[in-house]
C-alpha cells in the first residue's frame, strides 16, 4: 500500500501545533502561580500587615502587596532554608559568639531569625519584643512560629523594653535589631543613648547585631554613632548591610574561622555557607572621620 507523504506533514504540522498550544498553557499556569497573591491582612494600629504568596514563597509586608522589600519570606517548599542575605549575614554573628544562653531580637517579622537559632542553640532562650501586636499574630498564623519556655516574646517598643531590662540588671549574651516600620529604622533605635542601653545590657563579652541599610543618607552618621558606642566592628554587606560589634573585643580572623567551621553542619539547613559568609566579614571603616553622632 502506497502512503501519502502529505498524511505525515499535516501529522506533524498538527502535533507541532497542539505542543504549541500546550507550551502556552503551561506557561500560562506558571505566570498565574507566580503572580503575587493577598492571602490575609492584618489590621493594625500601625500599618496593615499582609501575607503575600508569590514565586514558591510566602511573605510579610507592610501596607502594600509591592515595594521596595519585604520584611519577611520563606520558601513554602524548603521553610528552613533562609531566602535572603541578611538574614544569613545576622545568623553568622554567631562566628564571633558562638555559644549564647540568651538572645534578645528586637522586631520579629516572620521570625526567620529566632526560629533558625531556636534549632541552632538547643539550649538557649529566645527572647523576642514586637512592638505590634498584629505582626505577633500574623507570624504565629501564617509562619509557624510558636511562643514556649525557650521562644518566649513581649509586645513592647524595643527601647522600653532594653531601658526596662538595664533597670532590672538583666542581661543578654547577644542582641539583635531588626526593627524596621514602613519607611526605615524607628529613630529613637539608631541613637547613641539607645546604643549605650544596648551596651549596658550586654553580657562582658556579648554581640550586638544590627540590620540596617547598604545605601542610605543615614550610612555616614550610623556608623559614626556605632562606632561611637561599641569602636571597631564587622560591616558586612550583601543587599542590606549588618553590623555586628561586641563589648569585648573582636575576635581574630583565625577564631572567626574556627568558630564557623564548628557551626558549619548546623548552619547548612539553614542555607548558610559560611565560607561565603565569612567572606563578608569586613573590619574597614568606610566613613567620614567627621561624620556626627546620632542623638536623641
Amino acid at each position: 500500500m502506497k502512503l501519502d507523504p502529505r498524511r505525515f506533514r499535516w501529522a506533524a504540522l498538527l502535533g507541532l501545533a497542539l505542543a504549541a498550544c500546550s507550551a502556552v498553557l503551561v506557561t500560562y499556569s506558571l505566570s498565574g502561580s507566580l503572580a503575587p497573591r493577598l492571602v490575609h491582612t492584618e489590621p493594625s494600629e500601625f500599618a496593615p500587615v499582609l501575607v503575600i504568596d508569590e514565586y514558591g514563597q510566602r511573605c510579610m509586608n507592610f501596607e502594600k502587596i509591592k515595594d521596595r522589600g519585604r520584611q519577611t519570606c520563606f520558601d513554602l517548599s524548603a521553610p528552613e532554608k533562609m531566602v535572603f542575605d541578611y538574614t544569613r549575614m545576622m545568623t553568622s554573628a554567631l562566628f564571633v559568639k558562638p555559644d549564647p544562653r540568651n538572645v534578645l531580637m528586637v522586631g520579629l517579622g516572620g521570625a526567620t531569625i529566632p526560629l533558625a537559632l531556636e534549632k541552632i542553640l538547643p539550649d538557649a532562650v529566645i527572647d523576642t519584643v514586637e512592638i505590634d501586636p498584629a505582626v505577633l499574630r500574623v507570624a504565629e498564623r501564617y509562619f509557624g512560629y510558636k511562643q514556649g519556655p525557650r521562644q518566649r516574646v513581649f509586645v513592647d517598643d524595643g527601647r522600653a523594653f532594653i531601658e526596662q531590662a538595664r533597670r532590672e540588671g538583666r542581661t543578654y549574651d547577644m542582641v539583635m535589631l531588626d526593627a524596621f516600620d514602613v519607611d526605615y529604622i524607628p529613630p529613637h533605635l539608631l541613637t547613641r543613648e539607645f546604643f549605650q542601653q544596648v551596651h549596658a545590657i550586654l553580657s562582658p563579652d556579648g554581640v550586638l547585631v544590627a540590620n540596617t541599610f547598604t545605601r542610605s543618607t543615614m550610612y555616614e552618621r550610623e556608623s559614626a554613632t556605632y562606632a561611637a558606642v561599641f569602636g571597631d566592628f564587622f560591616n558586612l554587606r550583601a543587599g542590606n548591610r549588618v553590623i555586628i560589634a561586641s563589648r569585648g573585643p573582636l575576635p581574630d580572623d583565625d577564631a572567626l574561622k574556627r568558630h564557623a567551621h564548628a557551626l558549619a553542619k548546623a548552619l547548612e539547613p539553614f542555607g548558610i555557607d559560611v565560607e561565603r559568609e565569612l567572606q563578608r566579614f569586613s573590619r574597614h571603616r568606610d566613613w567620614s572621620a567627621d561624620a556626627a553622632v546620632l542623638t536623641d
